[in-house]
């Protein structure tokens, strides 16, 4: 069964970094502050497949940048580290704010594009497919390439034989699912 990551209450029954992440992501009130642009927690966390240097990577949707950029900076500025751009990724706009809290690096990540349908969602989901079919072996050799210094979806792509640019390989396997 295909899990609800647009509810965070997964994480509560997760593994230690998992819980540490919802009970972050609730003592700050990052989703609440963040909920009318669709925020969805994506990356390896949610699917259990972080280092120790994951961040808590959060997409959200928004319509107009400099809106979303000082919305940003008037929500999250008093965090330690914080940085925030708006740049273009894939040919689209994006803002990208960083900051740590305790426990984490986390990066939030606009668009104009309804979270469910950025890329970061649909990889997440495609990897986390991956997980349950591929099982607790495969999972760990995941994480010993990202510790190896190799990205997820490259090395997603390189236990599975994928060809070509591993981030467009893995959504044509989301079209063939």
């Amino acid at each position: 069964m295909a899990k609800n990551f647009k509810n965070i209450a997964y994480l509560n029954h997760g593994n230690q970094r998992q819980k540490l992440a919802f009970y972050e992501l609730n003592h700050y009130k990052i989703l609440e502050k963040l909920k009318k642009y669709n925020p969805i927690l994506t990356g390896t966390i949610p699917i259990e497949i972080d280092i120790a240097e994951s961040d808590l990577d959060i997409i959200c949707e928004c319509k107009n940048h400099a809106e979303f950029l000082a919305y940003l900076q008037q929500e999250f500025s008093t965090f330690k580290n914080f940085k925030v751009h708006t740049t273009l990724q894939n040919n689209i706009a994006a803002t990208i704010a960083e900051f740590k809290t305790e426990h984490f690096l986390v990066e939030i990540f606009g668009q104009d594009i309804p979270t469910t349908k950025q890329n970061a969602y649909r990889h997440m989901v495609v990897e986390h497919h991956i997980l349950q079919k591929k099982g607790a072996d495969f999972k760990q050799q995941i994480r010993e390439l990202k510790v190896n210094g190799i990205k997820t979806e490259p090395a997603f792509a390189k236990l599975l034989g994928l060809k070509g640019d591993p981030y467009v390989a893995l959504l044509e396997l989301e079209e063939k699912d």
